[in-house]
């Protein structure tokens, strides 16, 4: 890095670019400095005061590190490196001080308080405070705020450290919160009383360092020393955001997010936080089979039994897969759909998306590349339901000062959009301008599957493809689904789409796909978590683990296999799903040809090697697809409830106020101001 600068540290020298704050230099030099307010992905406040450092030769003060940067410094006398200390009685003083200041007003309610035992103030309070206090006057108290289903408030806890405020602003877009009042006066609340409108919001739970902002559903119900903490990657849109799931026994009690700076940095969506009631609710957890037209439940034998027979007598086998299906199950059921002679199909959605073409159905963007883009386009697609932590990211970009366009539905997507069209017109005429001038310039196309669901998704696509080509932009295909890109990595996908695979069949394995109308006729095996709509249709249900109860692999929108990993255990008697299918599959006389996870991944990884490269983003040579056609009429959005886009979503009680109170906002009339 250019401007690099000397300077020591508690008697260390580190050599740090200049720009870098010394809150920064010191974490460089591995030096823990205290704060509050302020957070690397924020703004700087510099009001919390707690990483006073003191600057040799220079004030005869302490400095906020966080609002100083390194090149502020002055050299020595005789030009030697700037001198910083960060223990100095000054400092110890400093720092005793401020804690003190901070306390004076804090109700000191720890032992009822849910931030206990992982709350920023308990712990600096311990490692940097006094053990006594000088205050003896009655304390400051303020009224709690209404922000919403979500997020409870204890505002007597607040210290001003306006985390939220920055977030709610800066990162998800909304304005609702702010502080009023000075000095003794000052506190956070939201304007007009309003309650937080955003599929963001619970993040401000985690940036509160107090226990002033914690979340509604999990408040009372557990320590964080009570929880068995599992790493692994969320399922809820096609991100595959880094999330770690809290379970006490058996029950999932929390979802908080892990940094992870390629794909959800350190946000995650309302729904992938507080999705996990949904988890406990209309769980099948026992096999069942139609007689006489209604389901009584049935043993494994006999249900395996039931599908076995289904399968052997058969002409044509179809198989579904479903938005939440991990890798392996997926390949598992197409090895052994194939075996019968039959077609598997995971584009149950209807996407044009072309079959063993991987540039065609991921791109070449990566989630990263959003942040250094200066022209962004939005094909089809609306990010803030379909992705809204990649939404956070196109608006991080537009505020550094990217352009960003969109071909699709209006709405209110945080940032400001330049508008071409709202379809398949708008789309030919750019594929018609001369777009040389773009070609150093960074640029990032995302395509959205409300572009390729139509009749001419195909074309529409490679029209989309050839436009990016020409003006030297990166492509990013944008799913709707988790499961999509890995089951057609393992080619799980039918020529003629899921029309033709299903037309003429006499028995559908359904695989988790809910969001699809299977017609009356055949007969169908579900095989699910939740008894959704997949499982009103079926003859027989097979009930599967969820993807917090089995170990997983999942390739997310960027085409980045990832590892789920499990937290708990399926409830009842419902099996892991390439056990199922493994079982079931020596049941009807076609055995699959592996025992255990580690074989069928084996297996797998043998057939579409990439798989093994957890983590990494392979690289796609690009190509444009097969031209069409490109008929008329709007982009429609793949996502229309935000809130209730899978079963495990639809079966939570509180996704379902959420998406209530959201169509409600939309319904309401706002009286002329």
């Amino acid at each position: 890095m250019s401007d690099l600068r000397k300077i020591v540290i508690d008697g260390k020298e580190v050599e740090v670019p200049g720009a870098m704050t010394l809150i920064q230099a010191c974490e460089e030099a591995g030096i823990e400095i205290p704060r509050f307010c302020y957070h690397e992905r924020l703004t700087i406040a510099g009001n919390c005061r707690m990483c006073l450092v003191e600057v040799v030769g220079g004030p005869p003060k302490p400095a906020a590190s966080c609002a100083m940067q390194v090149k502020d410094l002055r050299p020595g006398p005789e030009g030697q490196p700037p001198v910083v200390k960060t223990n100095s009685p000054m400092v110890k003083k400093a720092r005793e001080g401020v804690m003190e200041f901070l306390l004076i007003n804090h109700p000191l309610d720890c032992p009822i308080c849910d931030q206990g035992g992982e709350c920023d103030l308990q712990d600096q309070a311990m490692a940097y405070g006094v053990d006594f206090s000088r205050y003896r006057e009655p304390k400051r108290a303020t009224e709690d705020l209404d922000l919403g289903p979500l997020v409870e408030t204890h505002m007597t806890r607040c210290i001003s450290c306006t985390r939220c405020v920055r977030f709610t602003t800066e990162v998800a877009g909304i304005t609702q919160m702010g502080q009023t009042g000075r000095g003794e006066d000052a506190e956070i609340t939201s304007y007009l009383n309003e309650t937080l409108h955003s599929n963001m919001q619970g993040n401000i739970i985690d940036l509160c360092p107090v226990g002033a902002l914690v979340s509604r559903p999990y408040a009372f119900t557990a320590r964080p020393w009570e929880l068995t903490k599992t790493e692994t990657v969320d399922v809820m849109d096609a991100l595959g955001s880094s999330i770690r799931v809290d379970t006490k026994g058996r029950e999932v009690m929390r979802i908080l997010p892990r940094n992870h700076d390629g794909v959800n940095e350190e946000w995650i969506s309302d729904k992938t936080r507080f999705v996990w009631d949904g988890l406990r609710r209309q769980r099948l957890d026992r096999p069942y089979v139609r007689e006489k037209g209604k389901l009584r439940p049935a043993t494994w034998p006999e249900a395996l039994t039931a599908a076995a027979d289904a399968l052997k007598g058969a002409k044509k086998v179809a198989g579904l897969v479903g938005d939440l299906v991990p890798v392996e199950a997926a390949y598992a059921l197409k090895t052994l759909v194939q075996s019968f002679g039959g077609a598997v199909e995971c584009r149950t959605d209807g996407a044009k998306l072309p079959a063993g073409n991987r540039f065609g159905y991921v791109g070449d963007a990566t989630i990263e590349d959003v942040d250094s883009a200066k022209m962004i386009l939005l094909i089809g697609t609306n990010p803030r339901h379909e992705a809204p932590v990649l939404n956070s990211r196109i608006r991080k970009a537009w505020l550094r000062g990217a352009h960003v366009a969109r071909i699709g539905q209006p709405d209110d997507l945080t940032f400001d959009v330049s508008d071409i069209g709202t379809g398949r017109d708008a789309l030919k005429w750019l594929s018609e301008q001369d777009h040389s001038d773009k070609a150093d310039v960074p640029g990032v196309m995302v395509i959205g599957q409300g572009a390729l669901t139509g009749d001419d998704g195909a074309a529409v696509l490679a029209l989309a493809l050839k436009t990016a080509r020409a003006a030297g932009s990166k492509v990013m295909i944008l799913h709707s689904a988790i499961a999509r890109v890995g089951a057609m990595d393992v080619g799980a996908v039918t020529e003629g789409g899921v029309t033709a695979a299903l037309d003429g069949a006499d028995v559908v394995y359904n695989l988790g796909a809910d969001e699809i109308e299977i017609a009356d006729g055949p007969f169908v095996i579900y095989q699910g978590s939740h008894g959704d709509r997949g499982a009103h249709r079926a003859d027989v249900i097979l009930p599967a683990a969820a993807y917090t109860e089995e170990n997983g692999l999942f390739v997310n929108t960027e085409g980045r296999p990832q590892l789920a990993l499990r937290a708990s255990f399926a409830p009842g008697e419902a099996k892991e799903n390439w056990a199922i299918l493994r079982a079931l599959s020596a049941e009807a006389g076609h055995q699959l040809p592996f025992d255990s996870l580690a074989q069928l991944r084996q297996a797998m990884v043998a057939e579409v090697p990439h798989l093994a490269e957890v983590d990494a983003v392979p690289e796609n040579a690009p190509s444009e697809g097969e031209a069409g056609a490109v008929g008329d009429g709007p982009f429609t959005s793949a996502v229309a409830d935000f809130y209730l886009t899978n079963p495990i979503a639809r079966a939570s009680a509180l996704m379902a106020e959420l998406s209530a109170n959201a169509k409600a906002r939309g319904e309401a009339k706002i009286a002329a101001e």
